[in-house]
């Protein structure tokens, strides 16, 4: 693929306004909310055209521009997204709201209704759509399926909801079958995932910092342990 003719877009646009406070935690039936963090998914124009970069397709485009291929993988971003939105947690209509906060700091709500793409260049596209447009709508509808909101995550996040970050760094490991079901099934926990290729997430609004494992997950198996564990203490199957 050349590299000739290569502008990245600017991730810094301006948004809405948007002045509502953060949710109150209902007491009606327990939820979870999943925030995906650092994940990588940055537009470029490539050509005549905006593509969504990546280590694959523009390897030859990073290097030459000083940056690591290895860190763009939205692959991860798409194949985490499908393991919330795919599972029965989800189909049950426990999953009370999802977010993908990007590397370069872009904020996107995502509808636990939508239909993400199932193949990766499709999913590339739909990416791309977003950034430029800031919100994807349903087509048979005024529903916004994906949309870029306001930072920080924490003026979306329910008062109240435990927020726990995941990763294999974290000093102690946990049972999350015990975990989730310490804090009871009437509760609202928040659980953020890293969706980046190398590194741990840094978020100072974490109440709890957990490993579910011995061994480095994926974030989509990760991700599948925190559903299935849900998915018990809420009999769902």
């Amino acid at each position: 693929m050349a590299d000739e003719d290569v502008e990245l877009a600017d991730p810094e646009q301006q948004l809405g306004s948007d002045t509502e406070g953060p949710p109150e935690q209902g007491d009606e039936e327990g939820g979870v909310i999943f925030v995906l963090e650092k994940a990588s998914l940055e537009a470029g124009k490539v050509g005549k055209t905006y593509q969504l970069l990546n280590c694959d397709d523009h390897s030859n485009f990073l290097r030459k521009h000083k940056r690591d291929p290895a860190l763009y993988r939205p692959d991860i971003v798409h194949q985490a997204l499908l393991a919330i939105l795919d599972s029965p947690l989800n189909k049950a209509g426990r999953l009370k709201a999802l977010y993908v906060k990007t590397d370069k700091n872009v904020l996107i709500q995502v509808n636990p209704h939508i239909r993400i793409p199932r193949t990766f260049k499709r999913f590339c596209g739909l990416m791309v759509q977003l950034l430029q447009k800031l919100s994807i709508r349903a087509t048979n509808g005024s529903d916004k399926l994906l949309r870029v909101v306001k930072q920080p995550v924490t003026r979306h996040l329910p008062v109240g909801a435990r927020r726990v970050g995941m990763s294999f760094s974290a000093p102690k490991v946990v049972q999350l079958k015990d975990y989730v079901a310490a804090a009871g099934p009437k509760s609202t926990i928040v659980f953020v995932v890293g969706a980046m290729a190398h590194g741990k997430i840094e978020a100072d609004y974490l109440d709890d910092f957990v490993a579910i494992s011995e061994f480095p997950l994926s974030a989509a198996c990760c991700i599948g342990r925190i559903c299935n564990a849900l998915e018990l203490m809420w009999g769902i199957l």
